[in-house]
């Protein structure tokens, strides 16, 4: 009994400097798998975020482009018709986003869909004003019926898309 005895005074304490050394190693690897994990996390932000924001900046730029002021003072003329216009326009707004589309991989998908409806939005003017000329009208009348168009609007489509987007870099910076 007394091997017994001598055994157990022995193992009780190499046992408890065992699990104490094994619950101090456990910990001290999860901390350092914490702060490897973080640092990764803030190297990814530093990188990924400039990227985000010259995604947002272009997008901003292509919405300036596509908004009908811009689009008419950049490929209209004046011996266009109204027909020809209406083709350029819709030609350049496609354009212009085929050549952004890429930018939504860096932007949220809400900010993405704005994008989009605001481009679609755009077209649906450009088509309904283009509908209601008559077929012998010149560019310069379907201008001023868009620009008038849009004045009535109360926020142009572009406009309110650019809105949203400096509000979500906002909560992004």
């Amino acid at each position: 009994m007394e091997i017994f005895a001598d055994i157990l005074k022995i193992t009780i304490p190499a046992l408890i400097v065992f699990f104490t050394a094994w619950i101090l190693l456990r910990n001290m690897i999860k901390n350092d798998q914490n702060k490897r994990n973080q640092e990764l996390i803030l190297q990814n932000s530093r990188t990924v975020t400039p990227i985000k924001l010259q995604a947002y900046e272009r997008i901003v730029l292509f919405l300036e482009r596509i908004s009908l002021e811009s689009l008419l003072v950049r490929v209209s003329s004046s011996d266009m018709t109204a027909s020809q216009l209406h083709s350029v326009l819709l030609n350049s707004i496609r354009s212009e986003f085929e050549h952004n589309l890429s930018q939504q991989i860096y932007m949220s998908p809400q900010a993405w869909e704005v994008v989009r409806n605001a481009r679609s939005n755009m077209i649906k003017i450009i088509n309904s004003e283009n509908e209601k000329m008559p077929a012998n009208a010149k560019g310069i009348d379907l201008s001023r019926q868009l620009l008038e168009k849009v004045m009535e609007l109360e926020k142009e489509p572009t406009r309110a898309a650019i809105d949203y987007i400096k509000g979500e870099i906002g909560r992004m910076i």
